[in-house]
């Protein structure tokens, strides 16, 4: 995926989470944890896109 795609993307998703904050009414703890929840997914599919969380994996803990 090129860097232009994950741009797009993040563009697309602000926009889409600005949305849904904006226009749909909703309890502001209940917007709270939407945007945590959109924030972690956001940040695990960076990791992914850019391979840091693939690498990850291979480090255990333990036996």
């Amino acid at each position: 995926m090129s860097l232009l795609h994950v741009v797009i993307v993040l563009i697309v998703v602000g926009f889409l989470l600005w949305l849904i904050n904006r226009f749909i009414p909703m309890a502001g703890s209940i917007k709270s944890i939407l945007n945590i929840v959109v924030v972690i997914v956001v940040i695990f599919w960076l990791l992914n896109v850019f391979g840091i969380l693939s690498s990850l994996s291979s480090f255990h803990v333990g036996k």
